[in-house]
């Protein structure tokens, strides 16, 4: 059994990070700085309750006569107390025989066409610890981008007004950009073993080392964008990010309207109508929320009975990189025209041509982990190069489409590709290690609580090129 790692490091930031902010916050007060005094609190206050609010729902507490724990996590310890929980939980592992194991079966990566099942026992002991796992990578991702990203941002910005940056302030700074990196990590992680619940999945330091370079350079190129825009155009800030918020926070509600889908019953058994509404709304504002610094990896379909897209949708990201590059190069345009004397100290056209390319190198980054590092990239049935040239070639189609001069000869420039099967197989050669562990995700079949999932059969946007994974959900008994 794994040390529960990913546990110690999300509590680690966690409680850094928020001693770092209160520590900051007073050296506000004693400046006589209220309104950043406020901020700050705001944004260390609001996503702690939040993050208590998660643990307590998933591990279910409200139901259970544990008065104790009610308590911590109402004076925002509960992170620490079920981080020492787990590890105790490890430690106990193996010295009493116990009498109850419930049976999971997993298929492995194929491999040369095939793909086997393979059963494995597994513990309640152990069921717990994936039971706290799962839940401390959905609180990394809440503290990360509800929290950690509008925290980064306040502070350089302060930074920047002020013209210098204190050791307190620069303390915060880093500990929050490395929980925003670390959050969208566990993001991607989790959604790989969403995606692909019933196989056992194994990911590589190669493919964490891409992911971290990725969305490091993805996110402080992101932050600085936005702090730079804000700096000298401070009233506009406000449409741009609540344009970003607007757009991706109804989009998934958008497209549930579009499905005439029933409305989702199956999230909690103890929820009312209103209260899962709620949990729906909740999660597509921490979807934008994470849409506003980076590119969500778990999408968010609501017709779908576990509230996820399984489909790798190429179409999607392309058009979201694409727009979010256009929308950097407008905003550090706008920056460099009406840019104030706080800037003559740098190079403002050397400063713009580093953070273009620093999102073009978290691209470059994407691409590598999708094409080489991706555990499941024989799952795909179409692969990344061939997704993102027919890609290309339908907007280079409708882009054409839509001009005048084409429409009466109905020929487009454009040559568009012919699409062949995809042969997972001879495109990977190398081989993968499947991991011993059942998936984190997949603990909740233990409690009987959630039953498994159909094969989707709702219609996804440009079908053809989304990569869709060709199983079936099998029962785990």
């Amino acid at each position: 059994m794994r040390l529960p790692s990913s546990i110690f490091v999300s509590v680690s930031l966690f409680t850094a990070e928020t001693t770092a902010a209160l520590y900051l916050s007073s050296t506000y007060r004693s400046a006589g700085d209220q309104i950043w005094q406020g901020l700050t609190l705001l944004f260390t206050l609001v996503p702690s309750v939040l993050v208590q609010l998660t643990l307590t729902f998933i591990h279910r507490d409200l139901g259970r006569d544990r008065p104790l724990v009610l308590l911590l996590h109402i004076l925002q310890l509960g992170p620490i107390v079920r981080c020492l929980e787990a590890f105790c939980i490890y430690g106990s592992v193996g010295r009493v025989e116990e009498p109850y194991v419930s049976i999971t079966r997993k298929k492995q990566i194929p491999r040369g066409g095939q793909s086997e099942e393979v059963e494995r026992q597994v513990g309640q002991a152990e069921g717990k610890l994936f039971t706290h796992r799962a839940a401390f990578a959905r609180s990394s991702v809440i503290q990360a981008f509800l929290g950690s990203a509008p925290q980064l941002t306040l502070q350089l910005y302060i930074c920047a007004l002020q013209q210098g940056v204190s050791i307190g302030r620069g303390t915060l700074m880093v500990i929050s950009l490395l929980s925003i990196v670390y959050g969208a990590l566990r993001c991607n992680i989790l959604a790989i073993k969403i995606k692909y619940d019933d196989y056992e999945v194994d990911v590589r330091p190669v493919a964490y080392m891409c992911i971290f370079l990725w969305r490091s350079f993805e996110i402080a190129s992101r932050v600085v964008v936005l702090v730079l825009f804000s700096s000298v155009l401070q009233l506009w800030i406000l449409p741009v990010v609540l344009l970003n918020f607007i757009v991706f926070f109804f989009y998934p509600w958008i497209l549930f309207w579009l499905s005439h889908s029933p409305f989702p019953e199956n999230i909690e058994k103890t929820l009312t109508r209103v209260g899962t509404t709620i949990v729906l709304c909740l999660l597509t504002f921490l979807y934008a929320g994470i849409n506003m610094f980076c590119w969500s990896a778990v999408q968010i379909k609501l017709c779908d009975p576990d509230l996820i897209n399984k489909s790798q949708n190429w179409y999607r990201m392309v058009v979201y990189y694409m727009l979010r590059f256009v929308e950097n190069a407008s905003l550090l345009l706008l920056w460099y025209i009406y840019k104030t004397d706080v800037y003559n100290f740098i190079c403002a056209p050397l400063l713009v041509l580093l953070l273009l390319l620093a999102y073009g190198i978290a691209i470059f980054f994407m691409l590598v982990f999708y094409q080489f590092c991706h555990p499941c990239r024989r799952l795909f049935s179409s692969s990344m190069t061939q997704g993102l040239w027919t890609c290309s070639s339908l907007l280079c189609l409708s882009c054409n489409s839509a001009s005048p001069q084409n429409r009466p000869t109905g020929k487009s420039p454009c040559p568009t590709t012919r699409k062949e099967p995809a042969n997972d197989g001879a495109q990977d050669t190398s081989s993968d290690t499947t991991d011993d562990m059942p998936n984190e995700t997949t603990y909740d079949m233990l409690n009987d609580t959630i039953c498994d999932s159909p094969n989707e059969v709702s219609n996804n946007i440009c079908g053809g090129i989304n990569g869709d994974i060709n199983h079936s959900v099998s029962c785990n008994a």
